[in-house]
Formats: C-alpha cells, structure tokens, sequence
C-alpha cells in the first residue's frame, strides 16, 4: 500500500495536471470520450454505485490510442520525418499504427512471432509495416530498439515517457467530468504509465478520490518496487493478462505512483477470469483479461472500496482462442463446470441410462471418457470421466447426490 501525500502538498513530478490538460487538447476529435456506464450488479455487491468506464470502446479497442497520440503529436517536424518505431503484441501496436496514420508519420511496429493473427491484421489495417521478430516481448522490444539506432526512427515506449503519461491521464479528467461525486478510481497496473497518468489528473483536483491500481499476483511488479523505493524486475511473470503482464515498472510511472496511487492490489488468475465472465454476461461488454482486472479486485474484496466506484476497463482486444479458454477458467473457478469419475457395470445400454440420469439432473455434458481395459478395472466394469456444464456451486451437490441415489459410486 502507498500511502497518499499530505492534502494540498503536489510534489514535483515529470507530469502535472496541466500536461495532462494539454493532452486532453491534443486528444480533442482523436480519442473518443468512452461511456460510463451503471453496473447493477457490482452496485449490489458492493453496497454503493459502481461504473464501468469503457474504454473497451475506444479506437483501436484500448486506451493506448491516448497516449501513442500524445506523443507522436509533440515530435518536431525533423523527428516525424525519421519515423517511429515500437514494440508490443497487441493494444500499444494499434495505438501507435492509428495515431501515426492520423498524423501522416511512417510506423513500423516490431510484434512477437506468436501475435494473435487479429492483432496483427488490425496493426496493418491501421497503416503499420509489422515486423513479427522474438518469441516474447522482451526479444520483439530489443529488436525495435536495435532498429531505432540503426534508423534514427524515434522509438515510441507503452509507457515510460512523460507525454504517453500524460495522454493517458485524460481518461481520469473524464471520470471526473462524468461522474463527479466519484470517491474511488480502480486501474489496471503493468509497467504503470495508465495508473500514473490517471492519478496526476486526478490527485490534484481532487485530493479526497482513491486511485487503486491492480496487478495479477504472477506479475505484480509494483508491490516489491514500492517496498524497495525503486523500479525492481521480476526474474518471471505468468498471467492471463497481457495487457499487464510487465516484470519491472517504468521510471516514469513509478515516481508518480508512488507519490500519488494510494494502493496497489494484486488479483489472483481465478478473479480476473470471473471478473471477464461476468463483465461479457451481466454487462454485455467485451473485455480482456487486463482491463477486466479492476472488477476482479471488486469481485475479490468488495468492502475495500468506498463508492461511488469507477472501474476502468482498459480494453477489450481479446484474441477468440484466449477468450474461450478464459471464459471456460472462469466458469470452473464460478462452480459451474463439474468433473466426475465413477464406475458403472460393462454391459449395454450402461451409459445410456447414465447419461439419462444426468439429463434427469439438468446437467449438460460436454465431454464423455468411457473405458473398458484397465488392470483397475473388473472383467464387468467400466469407468466414465464425465465434464459438465452445471448451473453453480448448488447444482454441481444436486447432481452429485442424484448420481449416488440412483446406485453410481462417484469417485471425484
């Protein structure tokens, strides 16, 4: 937890809340002003109003147009000239590819050989030569850079610049435009350039609003660093979430972070996929893994968070594969996926009646293992691995207990 400085003091930082102003100039018929939107649901879980800030909705599908815009806009003439250059795997590729077109500047955009066909599509489609090269971002990023010295291309970072702050923080002069009797702001946190920009804006006008930002426990780099008083990389980070998954923060970021965010939080794998479930069910919207981190720190600690709430969905450029197997995760950790293994006699008709059974119980089946030769097994008995779609936590005990009352021994 970082706490806040003394109300009234604004400390010295590379980014003011009158860069960001400026930003919000720069932005002005570029980015749109996404939706606040109620969520019913969240307000309910939490006791007092929750909004959804959509920036699912953006250009590009992500708050990156903001910040790529702000500072390919503030490049001399000479610099435009050269080019830019950058390095991502999806949201920041597309912000810089849009903002460059927009301001008719050269963009080569380095990404990782196993990029999300979408992405890349969408990077060129927005005008970009795309440079599939590394096998992980940290490789793709050398590569940009390694181009940028030899080009004299101006290398646009995600996140550790003051203008990309600054173009980022104007979501946090909307929020309070939109919803002025807003008390907490929760962000998603990765290198930090989308929570520092947001709090620089913010903090200055409106000393009394929490910013809260959110890391996945398997990438939060920003815990240790605060700790430490400086920028410390991870020797590794795994998670879902892309759009987060950074092992050290950026200079930049860090300082205002640390003097302005109030709390980072860290969310576990199971939280951020229910968190996309229920955004993609209860609130129509489609969001990735990382913007839907702040509902997965709502999800996780309701009572933690003094309303009225925005909760800034960052983005929603979510590859369909990753979607699929994250939705699936976030069914299992809702209770309402139920894996079963038992034993039934090896005669025909044998797993029609258990099928039938399960029918009888309203649970769907969506995968049958059926074996017959296992030295386990007795000469007349087979065993079935049964995955199945329930309705929650209480139906998965309904159809266990209807499985043991009609003669089957349920094993798992």
């Amino acid at each position: 937890m970082v706490a806040s400085p003394p109300e009234g003091h604004t400390p010295a930082l590379s980014v003011t809340v009158d860069d960001v102003r400026a930003a919000q100039k720069t932005l002005s018929g570029v980015a749109r002003t996404t939706a606040l939107e109620g969520s019913r649901h969240l307000t309910g879980l939490l006791g007092s109003p929750v909004h959804l800030k959509c920036e699912n909705l953006q250009r590009t599908g992500s708050f990156k147009l903001r910040g790529a815009y702000t500072r390919i806009a503030a490049l001399s003439q000479e610099d435009r000239a050269r080019g830019v250059v950058a390095a991502s795997a999806g949201n920041h590729a597309q912000g810089v590819a849009l903002a460059a077109a927009l301001l008719g500047v050269r963009s080569t955009v380095y990404m990782p050989v196993g990029a999300p066909l979408p992405k890349v599509a969408a990077t060129r489609d927005y005008g970009a030569q795309v440079v599939l090269q590394g096998q992980v971002v940290d490789e793709t990023l050398r590569a940009a850079q390694t181009y940028a010295e030899e080009t004299g291309a101006v290398f646009i970072h995600p996140f550790d610049h003051p203008d990309v702050v600054a173009g980022q923080g104007t979501i946090g002069l909307e929020i309070l435009e939109q919803c002025p009797e807003v008390r907490t702001i929760v962000v998603g946190v990765g290198g930090g350039g989308l929570a520092a920009g947001i709090a620089a804006g913010v903090k200055p006008l409106r000393p009394d609003v929490r910013v809260v930002g959110v890391q996945a426990e398997g990438a939060a780099a920003y815990p240790p660093s605060l700790t430490a008083g400086r920028p410390v990389a991870l020797e590794s980070v795994s998670t879902m979430a892309d759009g987060i998954k950074v092992g050290r923060p950026g200079d930049v970021p860090f300082e205002i972070v640390g003097a302005l965010v109030d709390e980072v939080r860290t969310v576990t794998e199971d939280a951020l996929s229910s968190a996309l479930l229920l955004l993609l069910e209860r609130a129509k919207l489609v969001v990735e893994p990382a913007g839907a981190s702040p509902v997965a720190a709502l999800l996780s600690e309701p009572g933690a968070f003094e309303g009225p709430v925005v909760a800034l969905l960052s983005g929603g450029n979510v590859d369909p594969l990753v979607l699929q197997r994250t939705l699936r995760h976030g069914m299992a950790a809702a209770g309402r996926y139920l894996s079963l293994r038992l034993r039934l006699t090896d005669r025909p008709g044998a797993l029609a009646a258990l099928l039938g059974e399960l029918s009888v119980a309203d649970a769907n089946v969506l995968d049958v293992s059926h074996v017959r030769t296992d030295p386990r097994l007795g000469l007349d008995e087979a065993e079935v691995e049964l995955h199945l779609e329930t309705k929650g936590p209480e139906h998965c005990i309904e159809v266990s207990a209807a499985l043991r009352a009609a003669g089957y021994t349920v094993m798992s």
